[in-house]
């Protein structure tokens, strides 16, 4: 009998989740267990934890107001042409880091985007930047977070987290959103949406292709940062991007290269 009701009690949970589940199925039809408001929470924490850390320099932008409305200009035009499923809802706010090491750029749940020095002195042209920035967008406006805290921490953790079980697990989960590493078919996913994204702008719509290529070039593509990930294969990155672009029409976009000069000669 015990055994019976052991086993009556476990199908009703397991039929439970599956509601759950399905309730929480996001708009591209993978499990998201937390809510909009949930992401936009999280990101304001890792915002927290990352510009109250001593050991990060994050650019105040009353002091570099030039850099940061070239940034949002970016932002506005990937925006202005494309319909987000949380372009109202999420923040898409920007914050550049001064490091000169950290070949890294990063969008956290809720629309919050950084970009380190380092990176954006890698990059060549406005487009590839505008490449990165949609990459890192569609991240955040896909809820791609939340796949990869599933996979890192397990769902167990994410529900102490959601339900207010365990407020420092919040803290340490917020401290480590920026090393994530996310799936293939995200990663993939996110690059289709970039192109998507540039591709009816004034921009090259393929623009982070060259950033791939410019590692491949230099025989780095087995170190590619952590942000991209080194799977799919940058080769197999750039084709893929160049197929989609060529599937769009093939449109020729400005790359905007003395412009992005302009730029980086505005950051310390």
């Amino acid at each position: 009998m015990k055994t019976f009701v052991k086993f009556f009690v476990f199908a009703l949970l397991s039929i439970s989740m599956i509601g759950l589940f399905q309730a929480c199925r996001d708009k591209d039809g993978s499990i998201n267990i937390f809510t909009v408001q949930d992401d936009k929470d999280l990101g304001l924490q890792v915002v927290q934890e990352l510009e109250n850390d001593p050991n990060v320099q994050v650019l105040d932008s009353a002091t570099y107001p030039n850099a940061y409305k070239y940034l949002y200009n970016l932002r506005d035009s990937i925006l202005v042409h494309n319909e987000l499923n949380y372009e109202k809802k999420f923040s898409w706010r920007i914050r550049i880091i001064k490091d000169d090491t950290t070949l890294n750029a990063f969008c956290a749940p809720g629309g919050y985007i950084y970009f380190y020095t380092s990176l954006i002195e890698y990059l060549e042209s406005e487009d590839q930047l505008a490449g990165v920035m949609g990459h890192e967008m569609a991240h955040a406006d896909l809820r791609h977070s939340t796949d990869a805290l599933t996979r890192q921490y397990g769902l167990s953790v994410l529900f102490d987290i959601i339900f207010g079980k365990d407020k420092g697990q919040l803290v340490r989960v917020a401290a480590q959103i920026k090393l994530l590493r996310y799936s293939r078919e995200n990663e993939s996913q996110s690059d289709m949406y970039s192109v998507t994204w540039l591709y009816p702008t004034a921009y090259n719509a393929k623009g982070a292709a060259g950033f791939f290529q410019k590692l491949i070039d230099q025989g780095q593509s087995s170190g590619a940062p952590q942000w991209l990930s080194t799977h799919p294969n940058p080769d197999n990155r750039v084709q893929a991007i160049t197929d989609k672009w060529q599937a769009l029409g093939g449109k020729v976009g400005q790359t905007f290269t003395q412009r992005y000069n302009a730029f980086k000669t505005s950051l310390p």
